[in-house]
């Protein structure tokens, strides 16, 4: 299913990259803005192969802070990792189970959930409750 995207400075910046689409997805609270459920600030993005390959060739390529490495795009707003972490994450099965909206992945909000939990910030206690709210109905 391929819903619908409101418009969105971020998003337009993100195609601009032209990353292969099949490469990546929106992780962090990415998803929880496709389904409508929270502002989005940044974009947290997760790629592989092609997608990682173009990121780092025009980008600089920095240490993330959790694990792996990342490369950043419009002033930091857009962070394109290779790995995800805390926890134990197949990257090829986050990318090819993720939802698409106007063409773009999203990791699952199951996924956002499980993620959001390790994490165990203050926002995250918000966020696990917005989407576990969501998921109910």
């Amino acid at each position: 299913m391929n819903m619908k995207l409101p418009k969105n400075e971020l998003i337009d910046k993100l195609r601009a990259l032209e990353l292969p689409p099949e490469d990546f997805a929106i992780f962090g609270s990415g998803p929880m803005w496709a389904h409508g459920l929270h502002e989005m600030h940044d974009l947290d993005v997760l790629a592989r192969g092609e997608a990682w390959k173009k990121a780092k060739a025009n980008g600089t390529l920095q240490k993330a802070i959790v694990s792996g490495e990342k490369v950043d795009f419009a002033d930091g707003l857009i962070e394109v990792f290779d790995t995800w972490g805390p926890g134990e994450w197949n990257v090829d099965e986050l990318i090819d189970t993720a939802e698409e909206f106007d063409g773009i992945k999203f990791v699952k909000l199951a996924n956002v959930l499980k993620w959001k939990r390790l994490m165990g910030r203050e926002k995250d206690a918000d966020h696990v409750k917005l989407i576990e709210q969501y998921m109910h109905n």
